[in-house]
């Protein structure tokens, strides 16, 4: 995939001076390239269920264990305990862990729609206290109990079916409902009441994130448009539609992702044709990162836990690791070194990858044929690569250090 490397500057950037010291070979940075197993620490999670392609994942915020939702509908946990191997308990690519499921045998399995699973739109959203998951499949949207797998409730019977799920950063009572019919809905579990009905889009919702920090939720659409809503009041503040890079067309199933940067002020936007950083209050985009044309669009990408790094799969099953102060490509995971000899990556692409909420270099992917891989850098490198230098003049505002009082675990991977 010769097509990641294609670095495209962000606004405003000036051209980098050359270094005084640029005689000094030892400092040439180079991209690290992983191309065989050995050179990293991959783990494939242990199946025995039945599921076709991974649709969602999140590592739950304590980090010892990683949710999928698969399109048929099913959801796995994996959890890691603690061990003479593992004494944190905490998810990792040197133990397996085990698939749980509770003594019953029940499934968390969501509610179908009459409409065909490749139809349905998955997603979900994880309490704080990893309590309980909402999720939908098309269908009614399920709460579960993440200790017992038992349905808690069900409500809103499609039409619209639910698109994209957030819970509020300050209530687990109210969520925020993204809907195929391009609204927005604001629910408040508890009274069983939608509080609030969100216009702005012109297609289904694919993405929301808050920020507390502002007090605003963004929203994103398969319209590639984004809108930012005051969430006291629950008015439009901004709204602004994505800049598609040479002109190319609107895929109409090309989701577009957000997901708020620890500093709560600047996110990252995700779509087939693009990386992004955007600045929340002015809606102005501050870095972005296209592949070339002749490269595999991006599937899903991902802040660190740190907001340092952004991690990015791509439909040629390709990974890479990006540096958020530049946007500059620092390591690439080819698929020779996780997916074996006898998979094709043509057949095989990853669609989703979630960030550990507490390792910076610990992320996962969940693969179209069922598959979740754990990922992480050698222990004797102990990071993916080193970061590009930040050429003069080219750093944004975005921080490169985490803002005081920000916690990584604050914030879930999307």
């Amino acid at each position: 995939m010769a097509g990641v490397a294609g670095d495209t500057r962000s606004l405003g950037d000036v051209k980098p001076r050359i270094p005084e010291d640029s005689n000094d070979k030892s400092k040439i940075w180079k991209l690290t390239e992983i191309n065989e197993p050995s050179q990293c620490r991959s783990l494939r999670l242990p199946e025995n269920v039945r599921v076709n392609k991974i649709s969602r994942l999140i590592y739950t915020n304590s980090g010892s264990a990683i949710l999928a939702l698969a399109s048929n509908a099913i959801h796995l946990l994996w959890k890691w305990t603690r061990s003479d191997r593992n004494s944190t308990g905490k998810a990792t690519a040197n133990v397996l862990p085990q698939l749980w499921q509770p003594s019953s045998g029940i499934l968390m399995t969501n509610d179908v729609a009459d409409t065909s699973s490749e139809e349905a739109v998955p997603c979900f959203a994880l309490s704080k206290n990893d309590s309980y998951v909402m999720s939908a499949s098309g269908g009614k949207i399920s709460l579960f109990n993440m200790m017992t797998f038992k349905t808690m409730t069900t409500f809103m019977p499609p039409p619209p079916a639910a698109t994209f799920l957030a819970f509020h950063p300050q209530d687990n009572n109210i969520i925020a409902i993204g809907m195929d019919d391009s609204t927005i809905q604001i629910y408040n579990v508890r009274v069983d009441e939608v509080k609030s009905k969100l216009k702005g889009h012109s297609k289904r919702i694919t993405g929301l994130a808050f920020s507390h920090l502002l007090n605003v939720l963004v929203s994103s659409g398969a319209d590639a448009q984004l809108c930012v809503w005051s969430s006291d009041g629950w008015e439009k503040q901004r709204t602004r539609v994505l800049q598609l890079p040479n002109g190319r067309p609107l895929s109409s199933q090309s989701d577009t992702r957000v997901q708020f940067h620890q500093d709560q002020a600047h996110f990252l936007v995700v779509h087939e044709t693009q990386i992004a950083i955007y600045e929340t209050t002015k809606l102005e985009c501050v870095k972005q990162w296209t592949p070339r044309e002749s490269g595999a669009p991006i599937s899903h990408a991902t802040f660190s836990c740190d907001s340092q790094m952004i991690y990015a799969s791509f439909l040629d099953a390709t990974v890479c690791v990006f540096t958020v102060a530049n946007l500059r490509l620092r390591c690439r995971i080819s698929p020779s070194a996780y997916l074996p000899a006898s998979v094709s990556n043509a057949s095989v692409q990853p669609l989703v990858i979630a960030a550990h909420p507490q390792e910076a270099n610990q992320f996962a992917l969940g693969l179209s044929d069922g598959g979740v891989h754990v990922f992480e850098p050698l222990e004797s490198e102990g990071k993916w690569g080193v970061p590009p230098p930040i050429e003069n003049g080219s750093a944004s505002s975005v921080p490169t250090t985490p803002s005081v009082g920000a916690s990584g675990s604050d914030q879930a991977p999307r």
